[in-house]
Order: structure tokens, then sequence, then C-alpha cells
């Protein structure tokens, strides 16, 4: 079955610092470790939840840590990534991209314009993050109608949620890889029982990305005739981030409060010249009261409000400005048993002012209101069928404003949405050893600012952008099911999923051409861009997801385990009978661990095929298969625990082009890179 989507509630970010699973991590050292609790897929605590679900904690997640969120997820079952260098990089679940994939922070949505393009980062530094969920498929409406296509929610523990008592503490440092990354992360956490005080931050650099030959493919260089080789140009960077936070803690609940900043100035690689230079703001609130009388058990609230901005700058002047500022709050109470059922109820507001200053502008200021109620219920029928049924509704308000500017004048006008969805889900236990799980659901959209009212030149993509102010909401109807199985030595599952869109708001090209001031123009005009329209088609997704880990042996020369997993989607657009573009592979996935004493290591194989299922305008991509090995040693200094560890990936050094990413033909991954690191805990 799926990873537990249980979350040690009291943890710093991850000190899990062993090589392989199985493997003691040093976190697991530390004191006071309390009772799991789910939050992502199922918030009343099922640790084997309907939904399809996966887990990145301790040992798994400090291997995977990578400088963006979308690269850290890549390659766990049915996620893949945007991947616009090692600056930007947002998760793709299943096809999906943008604003189908809801990436939250604490159970609250992280505000900024990272859906808006793909050169817009995530503004979260892996590095400090305790724990990253992650749910396939719509299970996870609950967190609104933009979890289409999936959930990311990453945890970091600045508002402590359990109490601490003395100090405890981590640090890393890690250097080297295909980008030469210099990177140093450190938590601190302080308490006496009552009051809790959280420090973190986390400082990377990073140099222009080595490849192993031409950065344009070669289908790519029949057209442009571009030769560079060796490194991505204009792909270096940094990234900072800080926070503080506290809470208060009493015998039956907690309430506190936490600042985070974040700052990075990254090269974009599409266009040698320009940088992104951002800058987020996140203030929260987060608290929970337990053991109620009345109606409900207990309460949670979620709240945060965010200033975001980042600068295009390009030959030292800022072209455009991007602005996110808004709110979220969420609040979620647990009712007592009404018969067999068990429950929660909660409601979500939201509010976000979004503006683009300058030249470049492809889409006006526009604020963006939206207000929710949702339930979920799960019922124990018998002793082998759990069922769940959840709801939500949700009314979005978008409001335009043209600011004088012609291009967005036409369509100044308000758009309103009421969506609602619904889920169910069953597991039933076949045996011990064996049980099916299964989600049916039916999900409503509403369309984005962008979606709706873009009307300009995208230079990241460089694309010609055109939104319909007349779009209405996109609908799906999804299913997931699943077998799992669990001996104690050889645990994993097997499923399949199938998405149907009577209306997918899609990016799709017209074939026409336009330059940059709108008017057509011909393919051969040296100011031609390729016009893109945001269009609703009639869609199909679908797809196989696989996992397996089998424990081998147990010998004098130390323990053997064997990973395994695989995942392929389809997408089609039954109105033209095209493939939707930018679609993942097949990909599977095999890993040999193995420990002893002190020591642990892993040897890791990757193999994506051929992508020849593209839209006619795109070109295809090439398959790669990948090697990539770690070991790491683990000592004590006194009260601290320490480990060294060295991971090499890409090993052979192949060209590794990303069919999922927009840049695939211009920006492949990285080449070979070898990084060491060392991490404490105390």
């Amino acid at each position: 079955m799926p990873p537990s989507l249980s979350r040690p509630r009291w943890r710093l970010a991850p000190l899990g610092l062993a090589l392989c699973a199985g493997a003691p991590s040093l976190a697991d050292a530390a004191p006071t470790e309390l009772a799991p609790q789910v939050i992502t897929a199922n918030p009343l605590g099922d640790a084997s939840p309907a939904a399809p679900s996966s887990v990145l904690s301790g040992d798994e997640l400090t291997l995977r840590q990578k400088g963006s969120l979308g690269e850290t997820l890549n390659g766990t079952p049915g996620v893949s990534s945007t991947w616009f260098g090692p600056g930007a990089s947002r998760p793709v679940i299943r096809g999906m991209d943008g604003d189908r994939i809801r990436i939250l922070r604490n159970g609250v949505g992280a505000l900024d314009a990272s859906s808006l393009s793909y050169d817009h980062a995530v503004p979260e530094d892996p590095n400090v993050v305790e724990r990253i969920e992650v749910v396939r498929g719509p299970a996870a409406l609950l967190y609104g109608g933009n979890a289409i296509g999936g959930v990311v929610n990453s945890f970091d523990n600045r508002i402590p949620s359990e109490p601490v008592d003395g100090i405890h503490g981590q640090g890393e440092l890690r250097y080297g890889g295909s980008d030469t990354t210099r990177s140093a992360a450190g938590a601190l956490e302080a308490g006496d029982g009552t009051f809790a005080l959280h420090l973190d931050a986390g400082s990377r650099e990073f140099n222009d990305l080595r490849i192993p030959g031409y950065a344009h493919s070669s289908r790519q260089r029949q057209t442009d005739g571009d030769d560079s080789r060796h490194r991505v140009n204009n792909s270096d960077g940094r990234q900072d981030s800080g926070a503080i936070g506290g809470s208060y803690h009493w015998d039956h609940g907690y309430a506190g409060l936490s600042y985070s900043g974040y700052d990075s100035n990254y090269g974009s690689p599409a266009e040698d010249d320009v940088r992104l230079k951002m800058q987020q703001d996140r203030y929260a609130f987060a608290s929970e009261v337990r053991d109620l009388d009345g109606p409900f058990s207990s309460v949670k609230l979620d709240a945060a409000y965010t200033e975001y901005q980042h600068k295009e700058i390009e030959d030292g002047e800022t072209g455009t400005t991007f602005k996110n500022d808004g709110y979220e709050a969420r609040i979620e109470a647990r009712h007592k048993p009404i018969g067999p059922l068990d429950g929660v109820v909660g409601a979500q507001i939201a509010n976000s002012r979004f503006s683009a200053l300058g030249e470049e502008a492809f889409v006006p200021h526009t604020e963006t209101d939206s207000a929710a109620l949702f339930f979920l219920e799960n019922w124990q029928a018998t002793e082998r069928l759990a069922l769940n049924l959840g709801g939500r509704a949700e009314h979005t308000r978008i409001e335009p404003n043209a600011k004088d500017n012609e291009r967005f004048a036409e369509n100044d006008g308000s758009r309103s949405f009421t969506a609602g969805s619904l889920s169910t889900g069953a597991v039933y236990k076949l045996t011990s050893i064996w049980s099916l799980a299964g989600t049916l659901a039916y999900t409503e959209r509403a369309p984005t600012f962008y979606e709706l009212y873009a009307n300009g030149a995208h230079a990241a993509t460089g694309t010609y952008e055109v939104g319909d102010a007349d779009a209405s909401k996109e609908k799906a109807v999804s299913t997931d099911l699943a077998l799992r199985f669990d001996n104690g030595r050889h645990k994993g599952s097997v499923g399949v999923f199938y998405s149907r869109f009577s209306n997918y708001i899609g990016l799709l090209a017209s074939g026409r051409y336009r330059d940059e001031e709108g008017a057509v123009v011909d393919a051969g005009d040296d100011e031609a861009l390729p016009e893109y329209l945001y269009s609703g088609v009639k869609a199909d997704f679908y797809g196989v997801e696989a996992q397996d880990r089998i424990h081998l042996l147990d010998s004098p020369y130390g323990r053997f385990d064997l990973e395994l997993s695989g995942d392929y989607t389809r997408a089609k657009n039954k109105d033209t009978g095209e493939a939707l573009p930018r679609i993942a592979p097949l990909r599977l996935n095999s890993a040999l661990l193995w420990e002893l004493q002190q020591w642990q290591a892993r040897v890791d194989v990757e193999y994506a095929a051929d992508q020849n299922r593209v839209p006619e305008n795109e070109l295809r991509t090439d398959g790669y298969t990948t090697l990539g090995a770690s070991v790491g040693y683990r000592f004590d200094l006194g009260d601290s625990r320490w480990l060294a560890f060295v991971k090499g990936e890409n090993l052979t050094n192949q060209t590794v082009r990303y069919a999922s990413s927009i840049l695939r033909d211009s920006v492949p991954a990285g080449g070979r890179g070898i990084q060491a690191g060392v991490k404490v805990a105390f």
C-alpha cells in the first residue's frame, strides 16, 4: 500500500540522515516522538486512505532534496517536473500542472505566481522542510477546486504543534552536483513544555548547469542552428530563506505565529540576458483546540498572509514586476461520532491581488476572492470495508482592472463561478495481506485570471498567450483503483487511474503567429511568436502507477532491499484526436539498498522511454537511462549524531530531456554530478 501519511508531530525539519530506508534516522533518536497524525489525504487520521498518496520525510527526503520543489518530487510515482533549469521547477501530477496542482504549506495555500509561468519558482527551500505529502488525483478536493490534479503539502513545524522540552537542533552542509551547489541549512527549537520557539535558515548558491553535450536537441538545432555545449547559459542563481515562529501549549491545544522570508535571484535559461529576482514574506497563524464539549471534539484554524513579488530584469533594467498579495484562512471542526459516521466540516476563505507592471505584462491587474464549505465523513461499514465521502462547494469572483492598458480593455468585465465537487472512496481488505482501494470523484474548477484575461507576448516561453474571457468551469469525472499488498517483507501497490474532462482548459497552439504588439504575422517574420490560446476541450487522462519494496536478505555482509516503481500516463485532446502536450513517458525506477552497522548505500537506475505521442506542433523527446549511487557513514560525537555522505547522479553522463518541460529541446537536465555533505542533529 502507499506509505502512510502519518506525520511525527513534534519534529524539526528532516533529520533522517540514513541513506537507505529501513535504517533509523538521526531524528528517530531524539526524544518525545508522539503518535502519528494524518493530515492531507484524510484529516480524520486514517493511515491507509483510499486516495493514492506518497510521503517524503526523513531518510528519503534527505536523499531526494534538490533546489526546487519540482525536482525534489520528480520521479515519485505519478509526479514529473516542469524543469526550467535549476532555479525553477514545479510538480506535474499525472500530466497535469499549473493551477490544477494545489501547493500548500502546512495545509494553507502557498501564494505566489508559480502557476502563471514555468520560469516562476515556488518560493520554498526543500532543505528546511520537514515532510512533503503528495496526493495524486482529486481526492484532496477539501483543499480547493484547483486540486483537481492533486495536492502537494509541505510541513516545516515553524509553528510547533506539540510541546518542546529543552533544546534540539540540526545542521547541514552540501557541496557539488552538476550545478556545483553550495548549500547550508539549520534549525533550532527550544521550549519549556509550555512555550516553544522555532528558528530556521537556509542558503543555496549554484553555478551554470553542466550538461553532457549540446544544449539544444538535434531536431531543434536544425531549426535554430544553436550549437552551445556543455553548459546551460544563465542558469546560475542563489536562494536564501529564514523563519521565526513560536507557540503556546496547554493541556488541550496550542496557538502560535510565525514569520518566514524567502529571497532568490536566478537566471532564465530561455533568455541569456534575463534574471528573476524574487521575494516573499509570509505571516502565519495556527491553532487547535481539542477535547471539546458539545457536538465537536476539536477545532483547527490555519491562516496565512503573504506578500510576494518578483522582477524580471533584462540587461540590468526591470522589464516587468509581478506582485501577488493576499490571505487564506481555513477552519476545520471534527464532530463527535454520529452513529457510524466520523467526520469533519469546515470553511475556507481566500483573497489575492495580482498585478503585473511593465511593458511586457501579458496579464492585467486582477483581484480574486473565494469562499468555500467542505465536509468529509468516514464510515467503517464492516471489519473489512471502510468508506468515505467528501464534498466541497466554492464560490469564486475574479475582478480584472485594465489600468488603461488597451490590450486588456476589451475584456474588463468580472466573472463569478460556483463550483461543486464530490468524492467517495473505499478500502476493502481482501486478506490480512491484500486490499483493494478505489475512489470516484466529480470535480469542478473555476478558471484562473490568466486563463481568462491573458493577452500578450510571454517572453519566458517565447509565445503569445491569449485567454478566453468567456471560459466556463473545468469539469472532470475521475476514478482510481489500486491493489495493495504487505506481508511484512514485501510491500507495494499497483493501480490504474482515469479522468474524463468535459471541459479541459488547455494552452494550445492555434497555428498562427503574432508579433509583440499582437499583430498577426507570417511564421518567417523576425518577431514572430507562436500564438497559444487558452481553450476548453474534451480530454482524457489515464494511466498506471506501481511501487514495490522487497526485503531480499539479511547476511553477515549486511541487509539488502530492493525498491521498484513505475508510472505511465496518456492524455488526449478528444476534440482533435491529438495527444496533449508535455506528458511524461513511461518511467521505470529500481534501487538496490544495503545497510551494515554504521554504513548505508544504494544504487539507482531510472529508465524513461521515448515520448512520441506529442501534438503536431511539438518535437518528440528521446528516452534515457541514468545511474545513481550514494554511500553514507554514521557516527556520534558526544550527544550529537552525525552523517557524512556522498551521492552521485547521472553517473553515465546521459543527455536527459524531460518531456514534461517546455524547455526540453533547449535545456536538458544536468549531467554527471557528485555531491558530498554532512548533517548533524543534537
